[in-house]
């Protein structure tokens, strides 16, 4: 029995020799795995010596060769085969363990040029395995050191289990396809092609059921690993998250990362129902529940601060299915433990790096850039209001206001004061209803002081303005772009509104 060695990662390479020469094979190794192999007193037959012909082109080409091919391929079962391989004196391979050169550790590196890119672009590793994974009939293919100590013992074993096989190919295809999209992503980068689209998923976790009970689920994470993302976080505690958890503390950590000062929002079915800036995040939670104490019940609140024990018994009180932050104190971990059904989540916050975002559709994908958080100085470069000052008060309502309303399902209005939602429309077939619904809410809970009012969108006629002149609200922001924009304006003169343009609407479907 033959096995052919040629690996990057040496992890528990030489483990897995000496146990394979136990079970009596025989090694071929490339270079690089065959120095290592030496070094460890592990005899060896250099691939060239098997091939006949020497490595060239400064390790290039060494395994595509008939020798090599022709060993893995042939099926065992067939004559024509084995008389191939005899008059061609070649012997079968039984096993292969391949892991490919390191090409998507190499350009996440700074200052890769395309030459120190393309050397890194596996040939003879990807073909050997796909020969291998082909005839895992007759051959074993391995590809990741993590597989290693279930091949020896499942060798040992003496069974003939094709089942065991077929996953280590299955496996192997698996490892290739994500290669390729590797290869293929970066080039389709370098060249500005977005004629193809290659996503990458990898399985978090099978969920209990989808969005409802009768929809099976999964959660896959895209890409790298990053800040802000569920699929790198740490689960202190609770029950598995579900689809809606994870759809729900997304959206929340969306809006958690527009804010660099002590913040809390409180998210039910992905639109904020209460979120404030505090002096310290105890403050912000406060302010945030008081917005909206009803909606909150069963939601999920996120903070960009460490969860200390004093927050934690603030909150114990209230009903929530996810609490999410950066960190958590000892004294803080030690309330929570006492609701055992609280998903707690620990999550990276460090940096929000920006992505496309993925809708499916039937038949089809929707790819979109990311609404990338919005420079607050572009709010106050233009301002079509009847006076020209507006106080810095107002004016970080307003910004605060805009942050918020840019997470809230369109159509949305954000009534805020004092760095705190008051009242929140969502999700209306017209602007003018989530206004009123906005403004229902501020008034069940008594915020209606010193209103201002955010749109993610334009107003179609005036009268969202002619409505907030009559509940007192005190500034506006909106992107405008209205062919009726002069109408709100007029409106926002004659009640002596400021009204900021921002030159960018924020729909949120």
């Amino acid at each position: 029995m033959r096995a052919l060695l040629s690996v990057s990662d040496k992890t528990n390479l030489v483990w897995f020799a000496e146990e394979l020469v136990k079970l009596g094979y025989e090694i071929i190794a490339t270079g690089g795995t065959k120095k290592a192999l030496d070094e460890a007193n592990i005899k060896t037959i250099y691939v060239e010596d098997v091939t006949g012909f020497p490595e060239i082109l400064d390790g290039r080409v060494k395994t595509l060769h008939p020798k090599i091919h022709g060993a893995l391929l042939a099926k065992r079962d067939n004559p024509k085969h084995m008389e191939a391989l005899k008059e061609l004196n070649i012997a079968t391979i039984d096993l292969l363990c391949v892991n490919l050169y390191p090409f998507k550790e190499t350009i996440k590196k700074p200052n890769i040029d395309l030459a120190q890119a393309i050397e890194q672009i596996d040939i003879g590793g990807p073909s050997m395995l796909r020969s291998a994974a082909k005839n895992n009939k007759d051959v074993y293919v391995v590809c990741d050191p993590l597989d290693y100590e279930d091949v020896i013992n499942h060798l040992k074993s003496n069974e003939d289990n094709e089942n065991f096989r077929l996953k280590l190919a299955a496996k192997v295809f698996a490892h290739t396809a994500s290669y390729d999209i590797a290869i293929a992503n970066y080039f389709a980068k370098i060249t500005n092609n977005d004629a193809n689209l290659f996503i990458e998923g990898k399985k978090v976790t099978n969920l209990r059921y989808g969005e409802n009970p009768h929809q099976k689920a999964a959660f896959y994470q895209i890409g790298e690993k990053e800040s802000y993302s569920l699929a790198n976080a740490k689960f202190l505690q609770g029950k598995e998250l579900s689809y809606n958890n994870i759809a729900d503390a997304n959206a929340a950590l969306r809006i958690v990362s527009e804010f660099s000062e002590p913040f809390v929002v409180g998210l039910k079915h992905m639109n904020p129902c209460g979120a404030a800036i505090g002096r310290d995040n105890l403050e912000a939670w406060h302010k945030a529940y008081a917005a909206d104490p009803v909606s909150i019940f069963g939601g999920i609140v996120a903070t960009n601060r460490e969860m200390t024990e004093e927050l934690a018994l603030a909150m114990k009180s209230v009903f929530l299915e996810v609490l999410i932050a950066p960190s958590y104190t000892l004294e803080a971990k030690k309330v929570l433990a006492k609701k055992k059904n609280l998903r707690v989540i620990e999550v990276d916050m460090t940096n929000y790096n920006l992505e496309n975002q993925y809708t499916s559709v039937h038949g089809g994908m929707l790819v979109q850039d990311e609404d990338i958080n919005q420079n607050t100085t572009v709010l106050t470069a233009e301002m079509n209001v009847s006076t020209t000052n507006i106080s810095q008060e107002l004016l970080a309502d307003l910004i605060f206001a805009w942050k918020i309303v840019k997470h809230t399902k369109s159509n949305a209005i954000v009534l805020a004061s004092n760095l705190a939602t008051c009242g929140i429309g969502a999700g209306q077939m017209n602007r003018i209803g989530s206004l009123e619904i906005a403004y229902k809410e501020a008034s069940e809970f008594k915020h209606t002081d010193n209103l201002v009012l955010a749109s993610d969108g334009f107003f179609p006629f005036s009268d969202c303005v002619e409505f907030a002149a009559k509940i007192g609200v005190k500034a506006i922001v909106q992107p405008g772009g209205s062919i009726r924009d002069e109408e709100s304006i007029e409106k926002a003169k004659e009640n002596n509104i400021p009204m900021l343009f921002t030159g960018r609407r924020h729909f949120k479907h």
